[in-house]
């Protein structure tokens, strides 16, 4: 959890609130068990205050935060964690705010919330009832690393898949976790569903509105923060899950420095000392600081001889120095490491199926369309396809548009086609596989098939005219 609950107004400044309505708790003895009832509001919709009663509460976590605690809704037997944190009754909780508007399948949902009393005259606490899910990735990492054990190549993909369509979410709504970690990365071992957790650092990043830098825990601070940046974006979130990418991989953190100098240190033995372009994207005031020269370390000797080279490649995209050359999480999604949970098989290896990987909303599908092809697998594309050709065909007079119904449909360069006239039926199952093409297959077969290059060439690891990491990826997730 984050150090310190965040209470500044969300995005508004320092706008005082109305204090917060206090309900009565209510707490009783039934079948020997201490039953609480509260007045809580639901997490998501109208505010419609509802009495809720939950037993068998047990501390599982504490901070300068605050606690949270495992209870057991009454109602339905569904265990939750309550985050009890201290409001300050002058201002909005900012997590608060930013986990109300929050709703996807990969991050952790929030059922109720209800203020109550602390033992000092006019304490307030705030209390977050959250689903409850019983792992997390640093405690399976860590129980691998105990044993001497790598994770298995197959939940690495899904595990990283899942943070990243977590990261594309929540960037399209411009709010910035700022605490990426494995332990902030909830897991439920048995369906290997991921959900990102703990928004007490998280906010909403607006231009010219600027940020503390002392954010995010050390290992997987972003070297613009290092910097002391104040003006930076979303990619921030990037270059965590890139450590956490490398980090599965390792079976140890990549970079685990004992200070924020040392942080910076531990980069600089594997990236490279900075050049002075690098050093101005992420801080400007830091051109003229002398740095020892020391040359980048290939990452293929950074990892284990049979990590998958599409991980070592994926890697090497998210963790740039210049964080606009840093891939979006929906360009990640699309990377041809996660190739394998789109056309392989759909088992873990438990034996159970998949979890939900492609049950894509529309939101989600508007943030980055020129990927949607390869996001999708085959089968996704084809029904997809067919149900746009069904659409076309059933209308009466039609000026020669193609239809609405699906991924292959596009009219003009506004569609899903990106640059270029909407994909084909036939060019829709082809389309998935462009990832794993060389750059100039890439270049050549891309504007084609409806696939904006740019995004294309991003995916795939590099610019799609010279192979080279590709420049044109800066816009925010």
């Amino acid at each position: 959890m984050s150090g310190r609950p965040r209470t500044t107004s969300f995005a508004e400044g320092n706008k005082q609130q109305n204090c917060p309505v206090m309900g009565a708790m209510k707490i009783i003895s039934k079948d020997g068990s201490k039953v609480t009832t509260v007045v809580a509001t639901p997490g998501q919709g109208p505010d419609r205050p509802q009495e809720v009663s939950y037993t068998d509460t047990k501390i599982i976590g504490n901070g300068s935060f605050g606690v949270v605690f495992q209870a057991k809704l009454c109602d339905t037997g569904e265990l939750v964690a309550i985050k009890k944190v201290l409001q300050d009754k002058r201002f909005k909780n900012r997590e608060l705010q930013i986990m109300r508007r929050l709703e996807h399948c990969n991050i952790v949902k929030l059922k109720y919330f209800f203020y109550s009393s602390g033992e000092k005259k006019d304490e307030v606490y705030l209390n977050l009832v959250l689903e409850y899910i019983p792992e997390t990735v640093y405690k399976v990492a860590r129980h691998y690393a105990k044993n001497k054990l790598t994770i298995p190549i197959n939940y690495i993909r899904i595990y990283m898949y899942q943070l990243f369509r977590s990261l594309a979410y929540i960037h399209s709504l411009g709010i910035c976790h700022r605490d990426i970690k494995p332990q902030n990365l909830l897991l439920n071992p048995e369906t290997a569903v991921l959900k990102l957790c703990d928004f007490g650092s998280a906010k909403q990043l607006l231009d010219g509105e600027p940020n503390v830098s002392y954010i995010c825990s050390r290992y997987y601070r972003a070297p613009e923060l290092i910097f002391g940046a104040i003006n930076y974006t979303t990619k921030i979130d990037v270059w965590s899950a890139g450590c956490v990418l490398a980090e599965l991989l390792l079976g140890q953190p990549i970079f685990p420095g004992d200070s924020g100098v040392d942080q910076l240190v531990e980069i600089i033995k594997v990236l490279g000392t900075p050049t002075r372009e690098q050093i101005k994207e992420m801080n400007p005031n830091y051109t003229e600081f002398k740095f020892p020269q020391i040359k980048s370390h290939p990452w293929q000797k950074v990892f284990r001889t049979r990590t998958p080279p599409e991980a070592i490649a994926l890697v090497s995209r998210l963790l740039e120095y210049t964080p606009g050359t840093r891939i979006t999480p929906m360009q990640a999604c699309a990377h041809p490491f996660f190739n394998e949970l789109r056309e392989g098989s759909k088992y873990l290896p438990n034996g159970r199926e998949f979890p939900p990987l492609f049950n894509f909303t529309e939101q989600e599908l508007a943030i980055q369309p020129s990927l949607n092809l390869i996001l999708r697998p085959r089968n996704q594309n084809e029904a997809a396809s067919k149900a746009g050709q069904s659409s076309s065909g059933s209308m009466e007079g039609g000026s020669g548009s193609s239809g609405n119904g699906g991924a292959g449909s596009s009219s003009g360069s506004g569609g899903v086609g990106g640059s270029g006239g909407g994909a084909s039926a036939s060019s829709a199952g082809d389309a998935s596989n462009l990832a794993q093409q060389s750059c100039s297959g890439a270049a050549g077969g891309s504007a084609g098939a409806g696939v904006g290059s740019d995004d294309m060439a991003a995916a795939s690891g590099g610019d799609a005219n010279t192979c080279q990491p590709s420049a044109a990826t800066s816009s925010m997730g």
